[in-house]
């Protein structure tokens, strides 16, 4: 059985945001603008995902 995943590209940069908020992008695998992760969907990553919301995408939703 395959495990669900979410895919998520940065589109802004964290420059001038909270730390926390950077320190979230790095845990999510994402440090520059354009990169993209493939990542799987838990609640833990979903919460990360939320919390930056701002600075990236959340693309084809497996």
């Amino acid at each position: 059985m395959a495990k669900n995943t979410v895919t998520v590209v940065q589109t802004r940069s964290p420059i001038g945001r909270e730390g926390s908020q950077r320190k979230t992008l790095i845990g999510l695998g994402l440090n520059k603008i354009g990169r993209v992760r493939e990542l799987e969907d838990t609640p833990a990553v979903r919460g990360m995902i939320n919390k930056v919301k701002h600075l990236v995408k959340v693309e084809g939703e497996a």
